[in-house]
């Protein structure tokens, strides 16, 4: 692996902590210039949730040709303006491969629905509507010309805007697709994320722990933040507190990743791999102006940036959210989270000099309230939220009715 460092911005050279802000500027910089651009033409059975890069025409008009709205009896209107009128049926015709026959003059033809309307025909009377024998069939009014007939390209015609550029295919996009005999469809690329979790103490989800073994939390949600917000995880990883191990996994992520995340190893303690093995490659370690998620870590190797987080659950799911969730969803296409104010229902005090990101739950029309304390071992608060009350960092108390930004999750 590259030992080459990359630019980091003057503001990381000096003692004071970067804030939110001007981390998540650098952690753009760094990644907007690495996801992979153009478009990726793929199947149908691989595009929903996919958004268009252009619009998509259709090559053919839909319906692809005349047919029948309703199972009934296809009918030239004029022959049936001196009803009631019995007429002969002449054919029966199937929604099926195959030209209908013609439609003679004073005879009416059985149909089914998407059927092919007869030549001849100018509309459809509802069997319903009908008294109907083995061989005849009895029409009791008058009908209109083109009465329940599917003309051809009635619904859009060939070359026509079928689906429009920027456009998160759903199933019904996809039918219409189908409908067209669109196969695939280009789409915006997926970002390609590598998810590297650290720590002796983590063991598999659904593994018994031991003593001091806790389940890999972190490899679950990241893996599940990266799909949510359009990406694909190319490789899902964990090391132990050994860097040859850690650097190993390291080199096979940035080999088929466009991104890697990482999470733990970063702190001042011992056994601190990720801290090991990104400084001597020119990456900086440090500490941003945040809680939960004050730790954090950025690396080029190889071309291929590297974003690390601290270890607890709660601080890297709240670093993905003001870091990385943003420049994926920017990347796939996708929709922002909502970012709003509201007004506190309770009264909260923050201390100074970092930005609090606390779990909250949405109330009323526009209130939010915490959920609970700001510790970043609280996973079950977590769940329990629906946003995050963002508290600035030279804020250290607000009243209830306060007004605050609310990140929607």
């Amino acid at each position: 692996m590259s030992e080459r460092p990359f630019s980091r911005p003057e503001h990381f050279h000096v003692a004071a902590r970067p804030t939110v802000a001007e981390h998540a500027a650098v952690v753009a910089s760094l990644v907007r210039g690495t996801l992979p651009g153009g478009s990726e033409l793929v199947p149908l059975d691989e595009a929903l949730g996919r958004v268009t890069v252009e619009p998509v025409a259709s090559p053919v008009d839909l319906p692809l040709f005349r047919n029948s709205h309703m199972d009934g009896f296809a009918v030239r209107a004029a022959d049936l303006a001196a009803a009631p009128v019995t007429l002969p049926v002449a054919a029966v015709v199937a929604a099926t491969a195959g030209e209908p026959p013609a439609l003679a003059p004073g005879t009416a033809i059985r149909i089914m629905t998407g059927a092919p309307v007869p030549e001849g025909a100018d509309a459809i009377v509802p069997v319903e509507q009908v008294e109907s024998r083995a061989e005849t069939v009895t029409f009791a009014a008058p009908v209109a010309a083109g009465v329940f007939v599917r003309e051809r390209g009635s619904d859009l015609r060939a070359g026509d805007e079928l689906i429009p550029a920027g456009r998160r295919l759903a199933s019904r996009h996809l039918a219409a697709l189908a409908a067209a005999g669109l196969g695939e469809v280009a789409v915006r690329p997926r970002a390609h994320v590598a998810i590297l979790t650290t720590g002796s103490e983590l063991v598999d989800v659904g593994a018994v722990p031991r003593p001091g073994e806790i389940h890999d939390a972190n490899a679950v949600a990241a893996a599940a933040a990266v799909v949510e917000c359009g990406g694909v995880v190319a490789l899902r990883g964990r090391a132990q507190d050994d860097r040859a191990v850690f650097d190993q996994l390291l080199g096979d992520a940035v080999r088929v990743a466009d991104l890697v995340i990482t999470s733990g190893g970063i702190s001042q303690g011992d056994f601190e791999v990720v801290r090991e093995s990104l400084l001597p490659r020119g990456g900086w370690v440090g500490t941003i102006a945040m809680q939960p998620g004050g730790p954090q870590a950025l690396a080029m190797i190889d071309g291929v940036p590297v974003i690390g987080f601290p270890g607890n659950p709660v601080s890297t799911q709240l670093s993905f959210e003001a870091f990385v969730a943003p420049l994926l969803r920017e990347h796939a296409g996708l929709p922002m989270a909502s970012r709003t104010r509201r007004r506190l229902r309770s009264s909260i005090v923050s201390p100074a000099g970092r930005q609090q990101l606390l779990r909250a739950r949405l109330a009323g029309d526009d209130e939010v309230e915490p959920v609970s304390g700001p510790g970043s071992h609280l996973v079950a608060a977590l769940a329990a939220a629906d946003a995050v009350i963002v508290v600035p960092a030279e804020t250290t108390e607000l009243p209830a009715a306060a007004e605050v930004e609310v990140w929607g999750l």
